[in-house]
């Protein structure tokens, strides 16, 4: 399978990342430690590389975690234990965000903007009232859009060192279909995961003591503690401020040792203390869902022309050039030969911009609603994505059951996705254990 993809198609994200060497504080961070003792209520908590993270930083997310978490009914461990795994989490997202901007990356204004209106749309809120309600969290709608920008560079990074990093073979999915056949193919688990890590070269003595820890945690959630609470207070996984929560996998996504241990617990329980080589780990099945049923949907055949937004060509600009260019196929010019002499999606100009047959959700949410507005034989009018401004023609529809295709989409997906987050989590192991971190939490 080629690995340039249509730019209206929804990415693979998941995560990669690459080694951010240590370094010595720069003139500004020196400075602002030379003035920790006149400004107690803002000191330096945490040097990241040549980052700070200061004490009134980690009580706005501190704040804020502890308010999401109470409003979700989540029993709280100690404020030390959560304060200090928020910590560890902005640590995490601070290590990432850095090697965001050394490869150059940045999230405009406009796209951040696009985020907030998606976030308000999948919470049935119009944008007004998501900021009335974040200016009452701590820090305020401010805090809230510097901490979506962040995570909006942390998805970017991961987009561009992940995705196209990581390949599924067609002998990969043949393998895969044919192992499933029979045992979990379609099947979904809703779980929670505590992950107790270990370094890469652990001593006996450490991988001892990381086990018997696990043991003791599973001792305690078998005699009824929380285990959102307990995941909160001790796991190191990238869950663990969620309540170690990962919602709907299906079962392919996860690692065989923990579909194993899934298969033989009844929704409510919790498993055996399992190891991998990334530590020992704890499984909740909080429920599970699916089966082999027929799956007919309706495909739309859609063609599109693209023009990119970027530093040289601002939106305004891009919405310009495709109004001229839709004015020109109105007026008879050929749809294809357009696509193919002005396109700027390598995926499918080539193809007159022919996207082929299009499933549900397939696309971008700004593409598929404009598409599935459209008629056969319409031409639409311009439509803005993170990509850019696209033009769509629909050509075609037609029901189908797509429940082959959805196998083999859904086993490559799996497969990527598993392949991924291994890599994922093997490189974020590896940033942290090379970064200077250096917490101070002793300082007054």
């Amino acid at each position: 399978m080629p690995n340039t993809f249509p730019n209206c198609l929804v990415p693979v994200v998941l995560g990669v990342l690459l080694a951010f060497p240590p370094a010595g504080l720069t003139p500004a961070a020196r400075a602002a430690s030379s003035t920790d003792a006149a400004n107690p209520i803002d000191r330096i908590l945490i040097v990241i590389n040549d980052e700070i993270v200061t004490a009134g930083e980690v009580e706005t997310r501190f704040r804020a975690v502890r308010s999401r978490l109470t409003a979700q009914k989540v029993n709280l461990p100690p404020d030390e234990i959560l304060r200090r795994q928020v910590m560890e989490r902005m640590v995490a997202e601070r290590l990432q965000q850095q090697v965001a901007r050394q490869l150059g990356m940045t999230i405009s204004d406009e796209r951040l903007d696009r985020a907030v209106l998606l976030i308000a749309e999948q919470n049935h809120k119009s944008p007004e009232d998501l900021r009335r309600e974040s200016e009452k969290e701590p820090g305020g709608y401010r805090a809230f859009r510097e901490e979506l920008r962040g995570q909006l560079l942390v998805q970017q990074l991961i987009e561009r060192e992940v995705n196209n990093r990581v390949s599924v073979s067609e002998a990969e999915v043949e393998n895969f279909l044919a192992a499933q056949s029979g045992r979990d193919g379609g099947i979904e688990y809703n779980i929670s995961h505590i992950l107790l890590g270990l370094p890469e070269s652990a001593s006996p003595e450490i991988i001892a003591r990381a086990r018997q820890r696990a043991e003791g945690l599973l001792a305690e959630l078998r005699k009824g503690a929380d285990f959102g609470q307990i995941a909160i207070a001790n796991s190191q996984g990238q869950n663990a401020l969620e309540g170690g929560g990962l919602g709907w996998k299906q079962a392919g996504q996860l690692p065989d040792l923990f579909v194993n241990a899934l298969r033989t617990l009844q929704p409510g329980t919790v498993s055996d203390v399992l190891r991998s080589p990334s530590g020992f780990h704890l499984l909740r099945l909080n429920d599970r869902r699916g089966g082999g049923e027929a799956l007919r949907v309706t495909q739309t055949r859609a063609r599109h022309i693209l023009i990119k937004t970027g530093e040289l060509v601002s939106p305004k600009e891009a919405q310009r050039r495709i109004e001229q260019l839709r004015e020109r196929i109105v007026n008879g010019e050929d749809f294809a030969a357009t696509a193919r002499a002005h396109s700027e999606d390598v995926g499918s100009a080539a193809n007159g911009g022919d996207l082929s047959w299009i499933n549900p959700g397939q696309t971008v949410p700004e593409f598929e609603k404009a598409m599935n507005a459209l008629k056969p034989g319409e031409l639409g009018t311009p439509v803005r994505s993170q990509f850019g401004v696209h033009l769509i023609q629909v050509l075609e529809r037609r029901e189908r059951d797509v429940s082959q295709e959805r196998e083999a989409a859904t086993a490559r997906s799996q497969l990527h996705a598993r392949k991924a987050d291994e890599r994922y989590e093997q490189w974020l192991r590896q940033l942290r254990d090379d970064a200077f971190v250096e917490y101070r939490l002793d300082q007054k």
